[in-house]
């Protein structure tokens, strides 16, 4: 009876695990078909709520079987807080570049020459939409994505696949019926949809981060991002835009698109097939409007010859197809008139000439400001108050006075002196934006110059050899800069205290309750209602390593290699804060530059009583004694590029164990690489690139007792 009893238990348990099995194949088959309704047809089946959950559903399971990952899985698509190390891969064919232009002639030009070369055989052109983001390879085996790699230099780019991942435009699976080859690839853009940009800028903005010059630079940066959840976050796109491989479905490059539609990829609605030059010019003229109406960048329209035979028949130039060229559309360009220059300053100290002028419409959107960039640009630009001046969006986004057109000013206003702010009161801003603060020379012949001193706190600008921008360099005493030294020392790679933004630090000061980062560590003696998580992430931050702390102080110029590079070398923050320039000089990686600016640091008395604030408080402010057992100098000088997936240690540890010995790590492989440390499937072409060049290719085992020894 126990017997039979226990083979029917064990029946009913092998039952339910297929059945999980193929729920879990189910859901994954239902949430790529809901994913392509939504992201690519725009036509959702489902709500919200039903897709969240069945993802939950779909979470729950794979947790349940890990033995069932799948990469390609919808519930992968939110990517990894873990760094990724971008492979560099060959293209099986190389994405080349293609011929730009901006005139019609030229354009006619090309249709001659396509003609000429066919020897008057009747073709027709694909006309399609010049998306404007980063070029990307998409290669597919038995349905499902496996590898994902950007244009590079068109010969070999890099392996973004956990990115594109996140990606929810680009199929991870096809459809298991569909008529695709058993491999192929397909070519397209990634790119960043106006919504997702300006959300992006905005939230830049409001930490005072650098914005985003336009969707592409966007796009490209996130892109490139180590951290996968961050691109996940972002709101990326991809518009696909040419298939290649053996078996694709025709003749026709329209056709095919057609094919790769029908199979769940984005491909835009939006192009046509002509036979004549004036339906390319009709083609041009409709979207040089209309694609102001677009919900992503465009700068111009590509035109292609439709047959693959054709193409081949045509073929390349060392730089671009013959078969194929892009016409720019031009920057549109308004006329209107300066009113007013102020001042922003930046985190960083950085001061930001703005032009304030009459509204004009540009590009689709109203325009009153635009960046002066910086003192050098003023001067060129001769620019008076009243003047008539040419405004372009660059890139499509970021407005710009291109030159001035007469000088016209204002009538019945006599000219104002150009303040200096030298012992003016300071204004009562954090930010440093100081629109309609004080007049700049409005009026009749009034010429705009760049100002002297701060505009928060009025000291003395400076500008820093090789730098264009002018800086304040009141890092102790100007609001915008302390608020920006406190959000560098919160940062989650300095001292990571990730329970605090920017918002609440500005509260915290505007409150009076902070006047530096040291005033953290005694918060939760004066605020009784703050936060667990506040409280706990700053007590947390006491066990920072002191690397990481000398960093965090926010030294200029003094980064996170160069802070790891001084606290391995001086061992505390005394020995640093002693060093003179000669013992400066003679660290391999710190240059005048950086040894000045660590003397100036601590010659300064407000730097060195914060500093012993926060050993007070209890931050690290000395190697530990088990990071000082292991140290050593058995890689000093040398150059180490890691590769491959490793069974002892992360990528991350090898990092660390590689600078702990003396060593530097480098991305890429050149002649100065002094060897490869190697894991299971390293990159083929770095593979290639290390035996070319003759660079020895070191095992995981083989490093470990190179170290140990």
């Amino acid at each position: 009876m126990f017997i039979v009893i226990f083979f029917v238990t064990l029946h009913s348990e092998k039952d339910f695990q297929m059945d999980e099995t193929k729920r879990i194949l189910q859901l994954r088959e239902e949430l790529h078909q809901h994913n392509y309704r939504y992201y690519v047809e725009n036509a959702p089946t489902i709500s919200d709520q039903e897709f969240d959950f069945l993802m939950h559903e779909l979470q729950d399971l794979e947790a349940k079987h890990p033995e069932l990952f799948d990469p390609n899985s919808p519930t992968q698509r939110v990517g990894s807080d873990l760094n990724n190390e971008f492979e560099t891969v060959v293209h099986s064919r190389p994405m080349l570049s293609l011929g730009n232009t901006y005139n019609r002639e030229e354009v006619a030009d090309f249709w001659q020459r396509v003609s000429d070369g066919l020897m008057g055989q009747p073709f027709q052109i694909c006309c399609e939409l010049k998306f404007d983001g980063l070029s990307i390879s998409l290669h597919y085996e038995d349905g499902q994505l496996v590898r994902a790699v950007t244009r590079g230099d068109g010969v070999q780019g890099d392996d973004v696949t956990a990115n594109v991942r996140t990606i929810r435009s680009i199929p991870l699976q096809l459809p298991k019926d569909g008529d695709y080859p058993h491999q192929f690839e397909i070519r397209g853009e990634v790119l960043m949809p106006w919504s997702s940009f300006d959300r992006l800028n905005a939230e830049r903005e409001k930490a005072e981060e650098p914005l985003f010059a336009n969707p592409r630079n966007a796009a490209s940066g996130t892109l490139k991002s180590k951290n996968s959840s961050t691109v996940a976050q972002r709101g990326l796109d991809a518009y696909l835009y040419y298939l290649l491989g053996d078996g694709i479905p025709g003749d026709g490059h329209y056709q095919n698109l057609e094919a790769a539609a029908r199979w769940g990829f984005q491909v835009s609605k939006n192009m046509r097939l002509v036979d004549t030059l004036e339906g390319v010019f009709e083609y041009i003229d409709y979207w040089d409007v209309e694609r102001k109406n677009l919900p992503v960048a465009t700068d111009g329209v590509v035109l292609k010859v439709n047959s693959l035979a054709q193409q081949k028949s045509l073929g390349m130039t060392a730089k671009s197809p013959r078969w194929a060229i892009a016409y720019k559309f031009q920057a549109e360009q308004a006329e209107t008139t300066l009113r007013q220059v102020v001042f922003q300053i930046g985190r960083t100290g950085a001061v930001t000439p703005v032009a304030n002028m009459d509204p004009v419409q540009l590009a689709g959107t109203q325009v009153r400001r635009a960046t002066l960039h910086n003192a050098d640009v003023m001067a060129s630009l001769d620019l008076h108050i009243g003047d008539r001046v040419l405004v372009e969006k660059g890139g499509e986004i970021i407005p710009k006075i291109v030159k001035t057109l007469s000088n016209s000013p204002l009538k019945g206003e006599k000219d104002l002196p150009q303040p200096s702010l030298k012992g003016r009161e300071k204004v009562s801003t954090l930010r440093g934006d100081l629109e309609g603060s004080f007049p700049l020379r409005e009026g009749r012949g009034g010429s705009v110059s760049f100002v002297e001193y701060c505009p928060v706190c009025g000291s003395k600008l400076v500008r820093y050899e090789g730098e264009a921008a002018h800086y304040c360099p009141n890092d102790t005493g100007c609001p915008p800069l302390i608020l920006g030294r406190i959000e560098h020392f919160i940062s989650r790679k300095a001292m990571n205290i990730n329970s605090l933004g920017p918002e609440t630090v500005d509260d915290f000061y505007r409150q009076g309750l902070i006047h530096d980062a040291a005033d953290l560590y005694t918060l939760a003696q004066r605020v009784s209602s703050l936060r667990g998580d506040i409280e706990g992430s700053i007590e947390e931050s006491k066990q920072v390593p002191f690397e990481r702390v000398l960093y965090a102080i926010g030294i200029r110029f003094v980064g996170e290699i160069a802070a790891k590079t001084l606290a391995r070398y001086y061992g505390s923050m005394d020995k640093v804060a002693e060093a003179n320039l000669d013992s400066l000089l003679q660290i391999n990686g710190i240059g005048e530059i950086i040894a000045k600016s660590v003397i100036s640091y601590f010659a300064n008395p407000i730097n060195r009583h914060f500093v012993e604030r926060l050993r007070s408080y209890g931050l690290q402010m000395e190697i530990g004694e088990q990071q000082k057992q292991a140290q050593s100098d058995k890689l000093a000088g040398q150059s180490i590029v890691i590769s491959g997936v490793f069974q002892h240690h992360s990528r991350d540890e090898y990092k660390a164990l590689i600078e702990q010995h003396g060593g530097k790590n480098v991305g890429s492989i050149s002649a100065k690489t002094s060897f490869v440390l190697a894991g299971d499937n390293m990159g083929p072409a770095k593979l290639e690139k290390a035996q070319k060049l003759g660079i020895r290719i070191m095992s995981e085992d083989e490093f470990l007792s190179l170290i140990q020894m």
